[in-house]
């Protein structure tokens, strides 16, 4: 194939500003799908991301546009907009040339606009300004324009209006990223050199891998080597993605496709990685950053017998989720589990439930924590993701926890509820600046952890569900932190330790004794929950016994009878409560909501 006529670009854009309906318009009007086979958001491959309307993976698609006579091949990738996902966004602008900075002209540029764009431009991409759902009576063609104007520095002109839904303007838009969007660089006659950009596990094939050809070709059943792991293994099939896999024969220099590797060992195929030929030595491919994960929690399996089950469900994961890091950890109260850093909240949330459905696996998560770094008395140096890896207090000299920026963009009229809300988590006003006579942006300093357990869903409630934010780690600041233990039944509850601050502590154990009283079910004795720091209790309350009617069967007689029996009940009681107190078995639904607040 001609590498002039080669256009990749990807979309970026805020959550919900219309990435996969825009998609659809174009693999519709580009004829790659008619409709028949369309369905709402084509590119959103999960049933969760159906349920959620979000896009969780990156995903790519390969279509044909004409421009005066001449046929283009248009490489597409559709990414996601929530700032948990924000890797798959910089995996895909490295495969890229170009891309369609999308704004939704009801709502305008949000935070996840500006993250989005940033990473764009850091990565030398030509950026196409679009706005879209031109369709809506809501709309604000001129104001929203004029916002694009001022973030871009570009000309009305250039700015390009499209309705998603309808379809109107995306035939001029095609046109446009054939103009501007510029061909893959890259030497046809050199050796071949692939960039790995996203891989997934299939049970028949194994690894399947996503790929971005930088130089040469490669071709079917040829043998091919992973630069960073040194695994060489044939090429089983090959081809390009339209939005279902369609084998070809070769793929050429500045292509995006698909390689079946049929490894079966899932740690030998990276992402980020470079593939070559046997025998060839080539400079590696510049790869990915490293993510860096917000959240650490502890993912156990509920069936402690599950651990082999959970160890492939997490590595399969891995694989299609490459900022997800594993490592193995081992809990008195849980059994064998794994240490996951996450991306925030919702990436959280999304794991546990994938690890249900594709895999099967029933799990507990741990309460979440940031990354915070110990100085002990003694002058050693401690990094613990765990409330449990926190030493004894007379061995703690200085905690350090990690702080982010954090920038808000808000309506005009709810600047002060936001400003109540970050105070409240003793976040730190920098500047504001307005991007329009309704819209503000705030810059803000926030310690991580409270960025990340429930401030986007407080932020939502705070705005009506207008506000948006983006954040990044930059600094570590001492913080005043201990570990608080919840005890239910008088046996502590690992999974539910977390690390408070001090003055906190009482406040936040009331919450979550609060949480527990409302979802754990009542059995036959009483049940204690207490939230202690140390050996002190911080906050406490009682969940009462259930009361079976042992006098139900009685139908009359003398009133002694039935005091014998209620007789009987109490010193049954009385001996339950001298054996022990019971296991009691915390719901699922209780784990959840105490990570939620």
């Amino acid at each position: 194939m001609d590498q002039s006529l080669i256009r990749n670009f990807c979309i970026i854009a805020h959550i919900d500003h219309g990435k996969s309906t825009l998609a659809d318009r174009l693999l519709e009007l580009t004829g790659t799908l008619d409709k028949r086979q369309l369905k709402e958001q084509t590119l959103d491959t999960m049933d969760l991301e159906r349920e959620r309307g979000i896009t969780i993976k990156l995903q790519p698609a390969r279509m044909k546009h004409t421009v005066d006579g001449v046929e283009y091949t248009l490489n597409l990738i559709d990414t996601p907009g929530h700032v948990d996902f924000a890797y798959e966004v910089s995996r895909s602008l490295a495969a890229v040339e170009g891309c369609i900075l999308l704004v939704d002209a009801t709502q305008g540029v949000q935070a996840q606009t500006l993250a989005n764009l940033y990473m764009a431009i850091e990565a030398g991409l030509e950026v196409i300004p679009v706005l879209n759902k031109i369709d809506l009576p809501a709309a604000d063609v001129v104001n929203r324009s004029e916002e694009l104007k001022q973030l871009i520095g570009c000309t009305r002109e250039e700015i390009l209006t499209v309705s998603g839904k309808t379809g109107e303007g995306v035939a001029a838009l095609l046109d446009k990223i054939v103009e501007k969007v510029p061909t893959p660089k890259g030497d046809a006659l050199a050796e071949p050199r692939a960039m790995i950009f996203d891989s997934f596990y299939d049970d028949y094939q194994g690894v399947v891998a996503y790929v971005r050809v930088v130089d040469g070709a490669f071709k079917k059943n040829q043998p091919m080597k992973m630069v960073a792991t040194q695994v060489t293994t044939p090429i089983a099939e090959l081809g390009h993605i339209s939005p279902k896999r369609i084998p070809d024969a070769d793929l050429t220099t500045g292509q995006i496709g698909y390689i079946v590797t049929g490894l079966k060992d899932i740690v030998s195929c990276r992402v980020g990685d470079t593939i070559t030929l046997p025998g060839t030595h080539v400079t590696p491919l510049p790869g990915y950053k490293e993510v860096k994960p917000m959240v650490f929690a502890g993912v156990f399996p509920r069936d402690g017998g599950d651990v082999t089950e959970l160890r492939e469900a997490m590595e399969k994961l891995q694989l299609s989720d490459a900022s997800l890091t594993v490592e193995p950890e081992q809990s008195g109260a849980l059994g064998v589990g794994f240490r996951c850093g996450l991306l925030g909240m919702l990436h959280l949330e999304i794991v546990q439930e994938r690890l249900l459905r594709e895999s099967d696996v029933d799990v507990v998560v741990t309460t979440p924590s940031v990354r915070y770094r110990v100085q002990k008395s003694n002058g050693d140096e401690l990094i613990i993701k765990s409330p449990l890896d926190l030493p004894d207090p007379s061995q703690i000299a200085q905690v350090f926890e990690p702080w982010a920026r954090v920038d808000i963009v808000v309506p005009k009229d709810r600047i002060g509820a936001v400003m109540a809300l970050v105070q409240d988590r003793r976040g730190m006003y920098k500047t504001t600046e307005y991007l329009d006579q309704h819209r503000a942006l705030l810059h803000y300093e926030m310690a991580l952890s409270a960025v990340i357990v429930d401030f986007y869903d407080a932020l939502k409630t705070a705005t009506s569900g207008y506000g948006s934010m983006s954040y990044e780690t930059f600094d570590e600041r001492p913080a005043d932190v201990v570990r608080m233990d919840i005890f239910v039944a008088e046996e502590p509850a690992e999974a539910l330790s977390t690390l408070v601050y001090r003055d906190q502590a009482h406040e936040i154990g009331k919450k979550i004794i609060h949480t527990l009283k409302n979802e754990i079910p009542r059995q036959q004795f009483v049940i204690k929950l207490q939230a202690m720091i140390g050996g002190a209790i911080v906050a406490g309350d009682r969940i009462s016994a259930l009361r079976k009617d042992v006098t139900a069967k009685l139908y009359g007689g003398d009133v002694s009878r039935k005091r014998k029996l209620l007789e009987k009940q109490k010193k049954g009681k009385k001996k339950m409560a001298a054996m022990g107190h019971g296991k009691v078995e915390i719901p699922a639904s209780a784990y959840l909501k105490v990570l939620k607040r």
